[in-house]
């Protein structure tokens, strides 16, 4: 039997099909800034070195979840520790921490042991994964007075425990390629201030000390000796001037991931010179990227109402880059004529929900 549809229904229907065309197209493909609060969101790279819960409460508010980094510099390994240790007690929902260990012991025949004894204690205890740092690479020297390198030998047992055990690695090797620039060369003001503050760690005033090249290429080692270790590069793996180079090892190292941490501004600067380059790569790799702040919390802050704004301050301004097409301050760049702003890369929805929090979940199960 035919039935017949009144010219009164096919208007309906199609008033129904626009409108569902419509807000296919502009409610819910994007992000905008009221959804910022809302959204599911985890701040990876963390740094809560203090035992007050006020932030941690404060950005449960704003459905930010953090991982608080442990680290083998500023605080006491054992007080970064027990609060991360504490905090994820009470607050599992909301926090997690990454576990570290102290090269202390370097060349001691019972180094390699120890270290894979502190893991195993921390990950029993809630941590996870691992996190190493810098110094080694660009502090740690051995009895001969060379720099101990990442792919050195006495790291490898710590290496192969990882990768047997499924244990997550976060590591900051190497620094912005800036490092090695002169204070007039180099493009961020972030990075200008870091150096001028810790001259230890600017390796253009330390010419005898490994180079961007040999540091890069000792992590890149890692990647290749351990194929199935989870590997998180942290601060966009000391790449952060090239996304070129960042998706060579994507493609190179499918156990490769990165975090944004304190490396917005170098992709910012990347998108003033071509914005669609910079999305596309965003989009593309959108499995490997996971978002995080580097932000710090210690005991000696004055003005808590004060830090928890600019916390979330730090927070929302990644947000309109990442997920709205908004026009914004951009980060203040060491160079003649920079531009003031800039607009967002309004990445899709999905991609956001990503590299906000979901690849974090993925790579640092419960």
């Amino acid at each position: 039997m035919m039935y017949m549809i009144s010219s009164k229904m096919k208007i309906n229907i199609l008033i129904c099909f626009f409108c569902l065309m419509f807000f296919s197209c502009t409610g819910s493909k994007y992000y905008s800034i009221a959804d910022f609060e809302k959204a599911p969101k985890t701040d990876v790279h963390f740094h809560y070195d203090t035992w007050d819960d006020t932030y941690l409460k404060y950005a449960s508010s704003m459905n930010m979840h953090l991982f608080t980094i442990n680290v083998d510099a500023g605080e006491p390994l054992e007080k970064q520790a027990g609060i991360s240790k504490l905090l994820e007690e009470n607050y599992p929902e909301w926090i997690d921490f990454l576990t570290t260990f102290s090269i202390d012991s370097f060349e001691c025949d019972n180094f390699s042991d120890e270290v894979i004894m502190s893991i195993e204690k921390a990950m029993s205890e809630g941590a996870k994964g691992v996190k190493i740092w810098k110094n080694i690479g660009m502090a740690l020297k051995g009895h001969d007075g060379e720099y101990v390198m990442i792919d050195h030998p006495a790291f490898i047992p710590i290496f192969e425990y990882l990768q047997t055990n499924g244990i997550p690695l976060m590591a900051h090797l190497g620094e912005p390629r800036n490092c090695w620039l002169p204070y007039d060369e180099i493009t961020m003001n972030s990075d200008l201030r870091y150096y001028k503050k810790h001259p230890e760690y600017h390796m253009y005033q330390h010419p005898d000390a490994p180079s961007y090249e040999e540091q890069i290429a000792a992590r890149d080692q890692i990647l290749e000796n351990y194929p199935d270790l989870k590997f998180v590069g942290a601060h966009i793996g000391s790449l952060e001037w090239s996304i070129e180079e960042v998706a060579n090892r994507f493609e190179k190292y499918p156990n490769f991931n990165v975090d944004l941490s304190a490396r917005m501004g170098h992709i910012q600067f990347q998108t003033i010179e071509d914005r669609e380059k910079v999305r596309s790569f965003f989009i593309k790799y959108q499995d490997r990227i996971l978002y995080g702040s580097d932000m710090t919390l210690s005991e000696d802050i004055t003005d808590v109402e004060k830090r928890c704004e600019s916390l979330k301050e730090g927070w929302r301004s990644h947000w309109l880059f990442l997920a709205t097409d908004d026009i914004i301050p951009a980060d203040k760049f060491n160079l003649p004529n920079s531009p003031e702003t800039i607009q967002g890369l309004q990445l899709p929805r999905e991609v956001v929900d990503k590299i906000f929090n979901d690849n974090a979940k993925r790579i640092f199960p419960d």
